[in-house]
């Protein structure tokens, strides 16, 4: 495989990955450093890539694994929380804070659900992938992807409502 063969079959997910990095790893800085390191992976074994069905459930399956070592690792104590992903433009000030609000408290409540429903959120909601590849990545049935997506969502909803209803922050 040529150079230009691979970056044709890696390039397309890359922000995917990237995106996936950041939800396990939160800080841009370790995410971008997550994604250089699985595109040299990825490099390294260029050859082997043909083997795989699918190289970017592949792909998205090397970076959630870089990602737990990463944070079980020491070097991990010292990752902060920074969301800046969502901006909008033209809307009104106390509409753009209400809207930062509330991704705020979405971006928390994710953050407070256990890994897997976590993981779930990200691949379905996020990056769109379907339940099946979610099921390949996570090493699951497409039926416990989908309980664990509702679950999530489930989780998420009862909080917010919760918030809304109580002012509870």
């Amino acid at each position: 495989m040529n150079q230009s063969d691979f970056l044709n079959s890696v390039l397309p997910f890359k922000n995917k990955v990237f995106r996936l990095a950041k939800r396990l790893l939160v800080s841009s800085e370790e995410a971008e450093d997550a994604t250089q390191e699985l595109y040299f992976k990825l490099w390294k074994n260029k050859e082997k890539l043909s083997e795989y069905k699918n190289v970017e459930a592949f792909a998205m399956t090397m970076t959630k694994n870089y990602c737990y070592d990463r944070l079980k690792s020491k070097q991990a104590s010292n990752l902060t929380l920074v969301h800046s992903n969502y901006k909008e433009n033209d809307t009104a000030l106390e509409k753009k804070l209400e809207y930062q609000d509330s991704v705020s408290q979405v971006h928390r409540l994710i953050e407070k659900l256990p890994e897997q429903q976590k993981l779930v959120i990200q691949l379905r909601d996020i990056e769109q992938y379907d339940y099946e590849e979610i099921g390949k990545m996570l090493d699951l049935k497409p039926t416990a992807v989908r309980v664990a997506l509702s679950r999530a969502r489930k989780t998420i909803r009862e909080e917010l409502i919760k918030q809304h209803n109580y002012g509870i922050i």
